[in-house]
């Protein structure tokens, strides 16, 4: 029997959907749930793809152990200023290699320890790097089928990469996104007007990681330390019109924006997972979308953003839904 979104019922005390977004990335999380949340896979074999354009990023490779033949290959996505390392990334692959799939975890630009492979600055507009990455993993590691799982604005990233798919000559199988960004300016409206700590959070992560940048290529000058001082609107409309090919703020944003009818030409099985009660995602822009037969929204009344914490293990049910949504598109496992 299918998982669905209205099986996620989460313990009364762990309902608020600002405890279950905070625990989700907090260092509590990461404690109880040693060892299973250990900061890096065992055995991660290290490559650095070629993406085209000369642009270069860096991801993992585990193979499964638990069968005699893999099930197929899926690209897990981080958010904004995570990382490869990120728990839900590393929780999720462990899920999925006790199942029998391979997993590729890949790094944005700038993301995880990687500011010094590329001098241009990350943004969300940079699909054709990313769809170059996934062409190079499955180029790499020809075993079908081929999903790609993201969470966030890599929930964002992996629904463009799904579309662009076909026309890049990469066989993909199956898209799953986990509160994908839909709407950026939406997106960034709700940080600016919710509650502070997450624009800080999102912040203090983002000022690190141009710090970093600046760092690793100190003869260019990219922002200064009042710059940095920006709240977010502004730090990131300096950023559109400083280091990227965008006239505003706004034509930006509607860059990388997936809402309305973009995703009606989905060519391939995709599931949007979402939380109605999500801090971070308003979750009208999910309502908004226009999706072809073979793409399923499914929205849970409780669960944050990108959290979905059951109980006081603070495991997620997204391992779960995950595992499930791939047994199904996937298939079982193929004879050895």
């Amino acid at each position: 029997m299918a998982v669905r979104a209205a099986d996620f019922r989460p313990h009364p005390l762990l309902r608020n959907r600002h405890l279950q977004s905070i625990l989700a990335s907090s260092g509590v999380r990461r404690l109880l749930r040693r060892p299973a949340a250990v900061a890096a896979i065992p055995g991660a074999v290290e490559q650095i793809l070629d993406c085209g354009g000369g642009v270069r990023l860096q991801g993992y490779y585990n193979a499964q152990q638990a069968r005699a033949a893999s099930r197929g290959l899926v690209v897990l996505l981080h958010g904004w200023e995570g990382s490869t390392d990120s728990s839900y990334v590393v929780a999720t692959g462990l899920r999925l290699l006790r199942e029998g799939f391979d997993i590729f975890r890949l790094n944005f630009r700038d993301h995880g320890d990687t500011h010094h492979l590329n001098p241009g600055l990350f943004h969300s507009c940079l699909i054709d790097e990313a769809v170059g990455a996934v062409r190079a993993v499955a180029g790499h590691y020809p075993q079908q089928p081929l999903a790609v799982v993201g969470f966030s604005l890599g929930g964002n990233f992996a629904l463009r990469i799904a579309l662009r798919a076909p026309a890049a000559g990469i066989a993909l199988a199956y898209v799953l996104a986990v509160c994908p960004v839909i709407d950026p300016q939406a997106g960034l409206f709700g940080l600016e007007t919710g509650p502070r700590l997450y624009e800080r959070y999102f912040m203090h992560k983002w000022r690190e990681s141009l710090r970093r940048k600046q760092a690793a290529f100190p003869d260019t000058a990219l922002f200064g330390e009042g710059e940095l001082r920006c709240g977010l609107r502004d730090l990131t409309r300096l950023l559109v019109l400083r280091h990227t090919p965008f006239a505003s703020l706004e034509d930006y944003l509607a860059g990388y924006s997936v809402a309305g009818p973009t995703l009606a030409g989905l060519a391939l099985p995709a599931t949007i997972l979402t939380a109605a009660d999500d801090p971070v995602i308003p979750i009208a822009d999910f309502y908004g979308l226009v999706l072809p037969p073979h793409a399923e929204l499914d929205i849970a009344r409780y669960g944050g953003h990108c959290a979905f914490i059951g109980d006081f293990s603070l495991r997620s049910w997204t391992e779960d839904y995950i595992a499930e949504r791939l047994d199904r598109h996937l298939g079982p496992a193929r004879a050895g």
